[in-house]
């Protein structure tokens, strides 16, 4: 059983190939091949440091524990692996984010630009922002990735409302973006997509969560770079109107979310009253948020399923179901 504070102790103490190994790691699609030291029943084996998002969820009527004390297991395709470190926990860390804004939501959008900018504003320093418009044709960028978070709140902006200029899919879009987080360094990361989450690139009856190719595809760029996806579903004129439409768009989002560790958030079928709940709900769970990294000894191509657990009363750990080499 592995704990925060042990997980301390165990990065200073380890052998000096592993530490060079951290050091070296550039990317997470493409980890350095090392020599487990950790791994009992894995020893000698060769494996590959993995890193994912990881949030700490307490319940209300638990005595929250302090972090260091979490006990943590984690395990891939059912085999237990070793944790080499948990980076990036608490207010003062940074985080690299994409803010992401579908075009053609309904008009009340425009009224939570002011919250979202505040909420960027008020990010941990030497955070990286990028802002980006969901739009007909590819994704626009208005500020690229950046440490200049007054910047990315001013480069924020209404979405325009026209039914045109919205994406027949969000999806595309969104691994669009993901494709920006490659230049950026590990660590803790995620987006926040503000969107109907709605596929209908391939007419309406195949606009359900398990009939989205590039739904798919999203989840698996999620999880291939370490990227949590946070949801605001919002909806457009058309899946406003439509109950059944809503229901798959909401449903989508959810997916995305649950399969990259991150949450969505939504009321009824129609536009939320005010953004500021959901602000307020996600900056408390990115608080709690981590970077995890670990030794892989599952070295072949495929999706690779991650279970994480935690036997500290009143903790339960949110994190990407998976991913594939």
């Amino acid at each position: 059983m592995n704990t925060l504070h042990r997980l301390n102790r165990m990065v200073f103490g380890t052998t000096l190939f592993v530490g060079l190994f951290l050091m070296a790691s550039t990317s997470f699609s493409q980890p350095q091949t090392i020599t487990s030291a950790n791994t009992s029943r894995n020893s000698g084996s060769p494996g590959r440091s993995v890193v994912i998002p990881v949030t700490f969820r307490i319940k209300e009527a638990a005595a929250e524990p302090e972090l260091q004390n979490i006990d943590l297991v984690i395990s891939e395709d059912g085999e237990p692996q070793s944790i080499l470190s948990i980076r990036g926990m608490g207010t003062n860390s940074p985080i690299t984010l994409a803010v992401l804004i579908q075009e053609d939501l309904v008009g009340s959008v425009g009224n939570e630009i002011k919250s979202l900018a505040e909420f960027v504003r008020n990010l941990p320093r030497g955070s990286r922002v990028m802002i980006g418009y969901l739009r007909t044709g590819s994704l626009q960028v208005k500020q690229k990735f950046a440490i200049d978070l007054e910047k990315a709140a001013k480069a924020l902006r209404p979405p325009n409302g026209f039914a045109g200029a919205g994406p027949y899919n969000p999806y595309v879009e969104v691994v669009e973006a993901l494709k920006k987080f490659d230049s950026q360094p590990l660590g803790r990361r995620a987006i926040l997509l503000i969107s109907d989450g709605l596929d209908v690139s391939r007419g309406v009856d195949s606009s359900g969560p398990t009939q989205s190719v590039d739904l798919k595809r999203a989840v698996s760029e999620s999880q291939k770079r370490g990227v949590a996806v946070y949801g605001f579903y919002t909806p457009t004129a058309a899946a406003q109107a439509n109950s059944l439409l809503a229901a798959n768009a909401q449903s989508s989002l959810l997916h995305l979310a649950t399969e990259t560790g991150g949450h969505a958030f939504f009321q009824g079928i129609g536009a939320p009253v005010s953004f500021d709940p959901y602000l307020k709900e996600l900056d408390n769970s990115l608080e709690r948020q981590a970077a995890l990294t670990f030794l892989s000894t599952h070295l072949s191509k495929g999706f690779h399923k991650v279970s994480i657990n935690s036997t500290t009363p009143g903790v339960r750990v949110a994190y990407p179901t998976g991913y594939v080499r």
